[in-house]
């Protein structure tokens, strides 16, 4: 098992009026992933390099923490809905 296995990741989400937003946060070297989903299904998936106040920044924002399952079912529902360029 290599050392990126070994990290727990910790999850954030924050529902706006007519999207959400779900962060994952990787502790130890601030890396991470942004899904924004919109009202009509579509997902935008952004790679982040956070700094190391980002739970703080994520706090003052209103993020709440969330389910690494709802995360995870986003991202599963990305990968299999992406259309061919």
């Amino acid at each position: 098992m290599g050392k990126k296995d070994a990290i727990v990741y910790q999850y954030f989400k924050r529902v706006f009026d007519d999207y959400q937003v779900l962060v994952s946060v990787n502790p130890i070297d601030f890396s991470g992933t942004e899904l924004i989903i919109h009202p009509d299904g579509k997902i935008e998936k952004t790679e982040m390099q956070f700094d190391e106040d980002i739970f703080e920044d994520l706090e003052v924002d209103e993020f709440k923490e969330s389910s690494p399952l709802e995360f995870q079912l986003y991202m599963k529902q990305d990968f299999f809905t992406r259309e061919e360029d």
